[in-house]
């Protein structure tokens, strides 16, 4: 699985919307899209919402994050991440 960072911004829509009820349906789809939730977290800042996501692959991510988009009104923007170690040993390597 590979980690994705997913970075949410409320529309105006969006914040019509918002339940715990929606919530839910986002955990579920992400699921169904063959995700597993490691952290959802509300921000303030240029963020609404940060999710911290795994994915089998970068299309799943990717089909989720415009999925997610479309069923909610949130914009997400998508990012892989990995961990230090990972990225330093990577960095080693070039």
């Amino acid at each position: 699985m590979m980690t994705f960072i997913l970075l949410g911004k409320y529309t105006m829509d969006a914040l019509k919307g918002m339940s715990a009820q929606r919530t839910e349906d986002a955990v579920e789809a992400i699921e169904q899209c063959g995700g597993e939730v490691e952290a959802m977290y509300a921000t303030l800042g240029p963020h609404d919402l940060v999710f911290v996501i795994s994915f089998p692959t970068v299309d799943d991510a990717m089909k989720c994050s415009v999925f997610l988009s479309r069923m909610t009104g949130i914009g997400f923007a998508t990012c892989p991440a990995v961990p230090v170690e990972q990225f330093d040993q990577m960095m080693a390597e070039t």
